[in-house]
């Protein structure tokens, strides 16, 4: 079952609420998607750390064969 872009900005927005968060549908078909996500969070934390904590965030949608979310493509940054 497909996943809506929505969603994954309203996961990652329950753990960053502060956060600029662009999420995009690469293939158009609701699960291949990218998601920039810039927050102040991250400041000192280096890039897995960053990608780990948008992962969780996430809650399991893209746990194994079975996950909603089938491919993300992430980018994570501080705020300049």
């Amino acid at each position: 079952m497909a996943i809506e872009a929505q969603e994954i900005e309203n996961l990652i927005r329950d753990s960053f609420p502060e956060a600029k968060i662009t999420i995009t549908d690469l293939a158009g078909d609701g699960n291949h998607y990218a998601a920039e996500v810039i927050d102040e969070s991250f400041r000192g934390k280096n890039r897995v750390q960053q990608q780990r904590a948008v992962y969780a965030a996430l809650k399991g949608k893209m746990d194994g064969s079975n996950g909603e979310l089938h491919a993300l493509a992430l980018t994570t940054k501080v705020p300049e």
